[in-house]
């Protein structure tokens, strides 16, 4: 079984309640699940959100929109993915993060593929940030359950935690990683969302792709952005890691 498990909460310092904002009346987190699902590789997908009353709003949102959902630790976010992986039965993880509403379900699917051809523990196209050739906001993360399990048990240190897979690829720790790469060096284009001029660059996006009715793969994302400068300089002062500069990565 793999499910892909999308980590969401509404308590974002940088952008509060980012994960629901709407652009053309479409919550950003329905807009990556409608997205994500055209994953092939995908048996499952669930939200997994905190026990804060906080976030009781995403419970709600997934109920209505017939969404699986679980809650767990807000900031032992690996706990809070080994409790849903478990309860899940999952053999195969996908982490993908609500940050990413433009999530591409052939990079998706290319980075499952590479897990299981590889035989690996742990899989991704953005991480290590230093090698990747795709941009922040394409993020996937693929790892075995028993990958998780171990990481569960013998991480200590709360920040890993909180990033649930600083202990699959930071550290020696005997742990078989791979990344996806490619041709082309997009690794400084950004379509994430963690401030207010990255919504506004999405809603940009989004825009175009409706206008010429198309889905938007990774390719035509980063050809809409590099084609106006306006846009494509909009959140140029942000990058990737931008919250794990202070740590040794």
């Amino acid at each position: 079984m793999i499910i892909g498990i999308i980590q969401a909460r509404m308590g974002s310092t940088r952008l509060p309640g980012k994960v629901l904002k709407e652009i053309d009346g479409v919550p950003l987190l329905l807009l990556q699940i409608v997205r994500v699902k055209k994953a092939s590789s995908l048996d499952k997908i669930v939200i997994a959100t905190s026990t804060l009353p906080q976030d009781d709003v995403i419970s709600r949102f997934c109920h209505s929109n017939n969404i699986e959902c679980f809650r767990g630790s807000e900031d032992d976010v690996l706990s809070r993915y080994y409790e849903c992986a478990k309860k899940y039965e999952a053999d195969v993880i996908v982490r993908l993060t609500s940050d990413c509403p433009l999530s591409d379900p052939e990079i998706i699917d290319k980075t499952v593929a590479l897990f299981q051809q590889q035989k690996a523990d742990y899989a991704a196209n953005t991480v290590p940030l230093q090698t990747s050739t795709f941009p922040d906001g394409s993020d996937v993360e693929v790892f075995s359950m028993e990958a998780l399990e171990r990481a569960h048990r013998e991480c200590k240190d709360a920040h890993d935690r909180e990033h649930v897979t600083f202990y699959f690829w930071k550290y020696d720790n005997g742990f078989k990683t791979v990344q996806l790469t490619q041709k082309e060096d997009w690794s400084k284009f950004r379509f994430t969302v963690d401030y207010p001029e990255d919504l506004e660059l999405i809603e940009y996006v989004v825009a175009q792709l409706k206008q010429r009715g198309s889905f938007g793969h990774l390719a035509e994302i980063v050809e809409i952005i590099e084609s106006n400068p306006e846009i494509r300089d909009k959140n140029s002062q942000y990058y990737s890691g931008i919250g794990w500069n202070k740590y040794s990565i």
